[in-house]
Order: C-alpha cells, then structure tokens, then sequence
C-alpha cells in the first residue's frame, strides 16, 4: 500500500469521543418503536447498556492523524482514510490504535478499537510521574522519557504528549530522538512506557531486599 502526501484538515476531523455517540444514536433510531414496547421487551439489557457506557465514558480517545491513502488495485487507485488514535483512561493504561475505512468516521471507530486490544499499564508514583527513565523505539523512532519534580508538567510535543496526556503522567520530560513520523513516535513512546518498573517489583524481580536497590 502506497500512502499520498495528502492530509485532511484539523477542521474536517470529527472527535474521537462524538462516534461512539453518534452510533448509539442509530442503534436507538433502529430498534426504537413508538407504541413504546421496544424497552420493555428487552427488560434488564438496558441496566448493561448503562453499565457499558459508564465503563466506556473512563476512557478517553484523541486523534492524532488522519491521512489519505491509497491503494493500487487492478481498475486504478482505491482512496480510503487512515486515522491513529490514542486511547487511555489516565489512570496508568494507555494505547495507540490504527484504523483504515473509507470515510473519516469508520477509520477513527477502527482506531479506537484497536487502540483498546494494545493497551499497557504503566506504573505511577504518587507525583503522577514515573519510577524511572525509559527509552523506547519503533522502527525508526527513538524516545527518551524522563521522570520530573512536581510542577514541571508535561514537557513534550507532538504524538508523545498525547500518549503521556492519556496515559495519566502530569511531571515528565520526554524527547524525540529518531524519525519525525507521528504512529513510530507514539508507539516508541508506549514502548518506553511499558517497559517501566517500580523499585520494588525490580527487586522482586533480582530476589534482594528494597533497601539494597536505594543503597
């Protein structure tokens, strides 16, 4: 698959967090009756449905790119949409999805979906910073992230940011060190995220007391 240069505008890109609405909304439409007996033959899926929506609403979903591209087929080009979505609940989980259909909507729904199926837990001090220093790399990509003091906020930029946003860090430094491409950055960055440890599951690990790791 070859990918254009053409890239659609911040202005013509739909939130991320107004799909899922958007299909509730049509399945409401479709099974919906106006003798009101709709509802109550489905009885208790209505207490699940509200249970789902309250598990869906910790999550938060940011678009970090939509691209158009295409692919060469036997009758010419066939156009489709690619969106790279971050999900995270800014709690300690956090994952970077790719979606591919042939309107805006449908790529950024696939994203959001595979964004949840890689999710990684990332441990958190107290500070909403990190244990220790992480690095991280995806193809080309290399990150390097850093914890910091409180306050220092999230220094970072572009795909990073976002992934550190959504993953729940408040006090961090990170940098990009290899290629500029958005999707190898954000993965690099999830990549330095997951392999991150706390003193005590490292010394857990190693068989040596928490006192030994600080001396």
């Amino acid at each position: 698959m070859t990918e254009t240069n053409d890239q659609v505008q911040s202005n013509a890109v739909p939130a991320a967090s107004d799909v899922p609405a958007a299909a509730e909304g049509q399945q409401e439409r479709r099974g919906g009756r106006g003798d009101g007996r709709g509802g109550d033959r489905k009885g208790g899926r209505g207490r699940d449905n509200r249970r789902g929506q309250e598990r869906d609403s910790e999550w938060q979903e940011r678009v970090v790119q939509i691209r158009r591209v295409s692919k060469t087929v036997k009758g010419g080009k066939k156009m489709s949409f690619r969106a790279i979505v971050v999900v995270g609940n800014e709690k300690g989980q956090v994952g970077v999805g790719v979606g591919k259909a042939g309107d805006v909507i449908g790529a950024v729904r696939k994203g959001v979906a595979d964004g949840k199926k890689h999710l990684v837990k990332v441990p958190l001090t107290r500070h909403s910073s990190i244990p220790t220093l992480g690095n991280g790399r995806d193809g080309a990509a290399s990150v390097l992230i850093r914890p910091a003091a409180p306050g220092t906020g999230v220094i970072a930029g572009g795909s990073i940011r976002t992934v550190l946003e959504l993953a729940g860090i408040k006090n961090v430094l990170a940098k990009r060190l290899g290629s500029k491409t958005p999707l190898n950055n954000a993965r690099a960055a999830v990549d330095a995220l997951n392999g991150l440890r706390t003193h005590k599951e490292t010394a857990k690990e190693r068989g040596i007391s928490l006192e030994q790791i600080y001396s």
